[in-house]
């Protein structure tokens, strides 16, 4: 009887000691988290391949994730060069426009665990390691160099909603033939223009930006060019809102121009104007760059100074905050002796693809002070950092999602992003 006694005692004890416990373990979980586990929380779970301890995958980081990876041999390449993303105004769905040297392709990466390859636009002529696309009004404006006579394809990306068997091979909606070869496409999408650099350098504004009205994109319009600053490599066009308020309103070109970078005011493109022009030391090969959003400051690559100056990867920026007379304000080098490619600005991030170093994101809050701080990166060439052309070709951040496209020479078509975001 005793030992009944004590085992009813000793069940009553555990069950009133329990009752404590829980409650006590109840309301650290209200004060701390959800009392029940929120199965609809999916955050996260479309990374391929987190950062951790340095490392991705095979590929070195640093604070960016990986989300998608598509080789080449999908698109039916060999070799990556250009990308560009767009957004379904529709749907919203995310699109990377991923160039090669075979054709533009177009991939839904929507949903990063199941990235759709669509489709693609097939090259105008020959295969070419230089083609470049851009986005206006929902349609697609595809160049290519060293490549005959290519001209500039047109397609309508409207059309992806409804691909039932993918991947389909599309005609293009259009097809200008007003040039041949051309390096690559600047679209400014406030105007309505696209502005084609690096044709041929014996045509009438000898590889300076021709001038093309694509209001209405499936028309395009042939309204000149300009050949005052040279042979353009690349550039950037806006409707200027910066600091010097003699151009507000005008529209600006920024040619990176084999030796030097020139300021143009092309508003009248019966009569484009150069305003000013600016060099720097160490001249390797003046590529491409871009602006700040405030206007105050101009990026610019080099791609061949590591190669031919020695340097670790340069980074030059000028002061532009008075158009007619540029200044250099600094340098900034990186950790590599990597080639710097393609640049891009969103908010106060500079986000660098420098082929075999990947992308490097750097911080450029207080570039007014001359320091730039780099504070990310995703390395898609995992074999090493050196001056070569391999690897990050070209980066697009300026998805909603958050989601970065990067193209890779080697290894094709790269999703990645901010990890915890």
């Amino acid at each position: 009887m005793n030992y009944l006694k004590k085992s009813i005692r000793f069940i009553k004890l555990f069950v009133f000691g329990s009752l404590l416990f829980l409650s006590a373990q109840s309301c650290e979980r209200n004060n701390n988290e959800p009392i029940v586990r929120d199965d609809t929380d999916t955050s996260g779970t479309n990374i391929l391949a987190p950062c951790e301890n340095g490392f991705a995958d095979i590929y070195p980081c640093n604070d960016y994730d990986l989300m998608a990876q598509i080789p080449l041999t999908t698109f039916g390449a060999a070799e990556g060069n250009d990308s560009w993303g767009w957004v379904d105004p529709t749907t919203d769905k995310e699109y990377a426009l991923m160039a090669t040297d075979t054709n533009v392709s177009f991939v839904d990466i929507t949903n990063t665990n199941n990235p759709i390859y669509l489709g693609n636009v097939p090259t105008a002529t020959t295969s070419s390691p230089w083609r470049d696309v851009k986005v206006y009004k929902d349609h697609a404006f595809i160049v290519a160099d060293n490549a005959g006579n290519h001209g500039m394809q047109i397609f309508d990306l409207t059309r992806l909603r409804n691909v039932t068997n993918p991947p389909e091979t599309f005609t293009p909606d259009a097809h200008f033939t007003g040039f041949g070869s051309a390096h690559n496409v600047v679209i400014n999408n406030m105007s309505g223009y696209a502005y084609i650099v690096g044709t041929n350098r014996s045509g009438p504004f000898a590889g300076g930006p021709l001038f093309i009205n694509i209001q209405n994109p499936t028309a395009p319009v042939s309204e000149g060019g300009f050949g005052a600053g040279g042979y353009s490599h690349d550039a950037q066009v806006i409707t200027y809102n910066g600091p010097d308020t003699d151009y507000t309103g005008r529209e600006i070109l920024i040619g990176s121009n084999e030796n030097e970078v020139v300021i143009a005011d092309v508003t009248d493109k019966s009569n484009p104007i150069k305003i000013s022009d600016i060099s720097y030391s160490n001249v390797g090969y003046t590529h491409q760059g871009w602006f700040t959003e405030d206007s105050n400051y101009f990026i610019l690559g080099d791609e061949l100074d590591e190669r031919d100056i020695g340097t670790n990867t340069r980074t030059i920026v000028f002061d532009f905050s008075d158009l007619d007379t540029p200044s250099y304000h600094m340098d900034y080098f990186g950790a590599s002796t990597a080639i710097d490619h393609n640049g891009y600005v969103k908010g106060d991030i500079f986000y660098q693809a420098s082929y075999r170093a990947g992308v490097r994101m750097i911080d450029i809050s207080q570039i007014a002070g001359s320091t730039m701080t780099e504070i990310g990166f995703f390395d898609t060439h995992p074999e090493n950092d050196n001056t070569g052309f391999n690897g990050a070709w070209n980066v697009y951040p300026y998805l909603p999602s958050g989601n970065i496209i990067v193209s890779d020479i080697e290894r094709g078509l790269f999703v990645i992003k901010k990890s915890g975001s």
